[in-house]
């Protein structure tokens, strides 16, 4: 069997138009693949770069096949059971700015370049004000985004036609423009002038987007049969779901260097994306937030085992019906027919998606994802919604990092771990409860009420002493 390089899999390099922040499965088998799909009916001519957003990631394996991978897409698409193989040849090239920081820089004198695209999860686009030494790589992505449009301002004198099209992916409210906002504050707070930071808002292009494909990733369980099946050695393989959307607000600019709209594919530039968003992320982002730590914990370990499980897929049904749907201002039928259509692709027979593989960063996907339906609910009906409140206590426990005998490989942010292992080390389940309720600085609000003290703890108490299918047997009300 051949290695998948471009010495055995031969195809053209283009030239390098869009930088890529994050080599991950979802961007590789999503932007990637729409990138794909525009070369291929000849409205682009584009390359990517990837740029490794953290000090650990992938990019070497990508590097060592020439940046190709193959895409499988599997699911049911018009009734029809779909089936379909890739080999994703956009990448042309990768960077890991940490250990080729002269590299990174560098990349911003590209004159082809024309679109920055990234996804380094919700807790990517935040700021950190200590991030002050641009003599080094900056610690956090947007410091990376600054000192790169930085050296680019730098090297093309302040040329305001040499501006970018920036599109985040992120999975946060008005994505786009909150990283504006925290880069002109970052570099306010590095001193830089104003000539500059009046580049950043003129001369580049920010735009909101909501993208929604379910990527389960590296197909462990059939990798050695799709190798079979191209001929072609793969260690970057990439398994998604037939169906995409991808909504970004009108924008001109953005919207001439990715006419991916004109491409037969599922891409929308809408006036407002408010609405797709709140839908898409409530209920298909939300539910997978909440099922994650329950179903872990009940022995689960994927999603689509997950909502057919009898206790768990009730609770999550209850969940997106009761509490999610109610606060999405949407017709009721239009609300219906979308949550059942999640349900459905949870359900893909074809795809296996790991729960583990959505836990990464589940601290910040609760505040994302979870508390405005929270917020909402309290608001519109005086009281907190109880699922929520459950799939809390379930986060909690999840966070003691263990699974009966077994050690759960939790993945945060660095504080989160040791905010979850100092309350740990508390032994009462209300002091637990109102320890982690109180994190205002986490949650960006106070969720410490004694009714919810009262219910959290309960409901950790029963959790770490009978286990958690026990616990959620009691909560749904079902004969134990």
């Amino acid at each position: 069997m051949k290695e998948l390089n471009r010495t055995n899999h031969t195809v053209p390099k283009k030239k390098v138009r869009i930088l890529q922040f994050g080599e991950g499965n979802f961007l590789r088998a999503f932007v990637d693949w729409i990138i794909q799909q525009m070369n291929n009916k000849g409205l682009t001519d584009a390359g990517v770069v990837i740029v490794q957003p953290t000090p650990t990631g992938r990019i070497n394996e990508i590097a060592s096949q020439d940046g190709l991978y193959t895409l499988c897409l599997e699911g049911i698409d018009d009734g029809k059971s779909v089936q379909k193989r890739e080999i994703i040849d956009v990448v042309s090239d990768v960077c890991d700015p940490y250990t080729q920081y002269a590299k990174f820089l560098e990349l911003a004198e590209n004159e082809d370049l024309e679109t920055i695209i990234s996804n380094t999860t919700e807790a990517g686009i935040a700021l950190d004000k200590t991030d002050t030494d641009f003599s080094v790589c900056p610690k956090s992505f947007p410091g990376k985004m600054l000192a790169f449009l930085k050296a680019r301002y730098d090297h093309f004198n302040g040329d305001k036609n040499k501006g970018l099209a920036i599109v985040p992916c992120e999975l946060i409210d008005h994505n786009g423009d909150e990283l504006k906002r925290i880069l002109i504050e970052l570099a306010r707070i590095n001193g830089m002038d104003e000539a500059f930071i009046d580049w950043i808002t003129s001369a580049n292009h920010f735009t909101n987007t909501l993208v929604d494909r379910i990527v389960p990733g590296y197909p462990k369980d059939n990798a050695e049969a799709i190798c079979n099946e191209t001929g072609f050695h793969d260690v970057n393989i990439v398994k998604g779901e037939v169906f995409h959307l991808w909504v970004l607000q009108k924008e001109p600019f953005v919207q001439e260097k990715l006419p991916a709209d004109k491409a037969g594919l599922n891409v929308i530039y809408a006036d407002d994306i408010t609405p797709y968003k709140q839908r898409k992320v409530k209920i298909l982002n939300g539910s997978h937030t909440a099922m994650v730590p329950v179903a872990y914990l009940c022995g689960i370990d994927t999603v689509r085992e997950a909502v057919e499980d009898e206790d768990v897929g009730r609770f999550i049904r209850e969940l997106v019906n009761d509490e999610i749907k109610p606060t999405i201002d949407l017709p009721a039928n239009e609300m219906d027919a979308f949550a059942n259509s999640v349900f459905d692709r949870f359900m893909n027979p074809f795809i296996r998606h790991e729960l583990m593989s959505i836990a990464l960063n589940s601290t910040t996907k609760f505040v994302t994802r979870l508390l405005p339906t929270y917020k909402y609910h309290l608001e519109r009906f005086g009281s907190a919604p109880k699922h929520i409140l459950f799939a809390f206590a379930a986060l909690t426990v999840f966070y003691r990092g263990r699974r009966g005998e077994e050690v759960i490989a939790l993945k945060d942010d660095e504080k989160y771990l040791r905010f979850w292992n100092e309350l740990w080390q508390l032994s009462d389940c209300e002091d637990i409860a109102r320890k982690a309720l109180s994190a205002s600085d986490i949650w960006g609000c106070d969720l410490c009420t004694d009714d919810n003290v009262r219910q959290v703890a309960g409901h950790i108490k029963a959790i770490t002493e009978n286990g958690m299918r026990t616990a959620l047997k009691a909560f749904l009300g079902d004969e134990i």
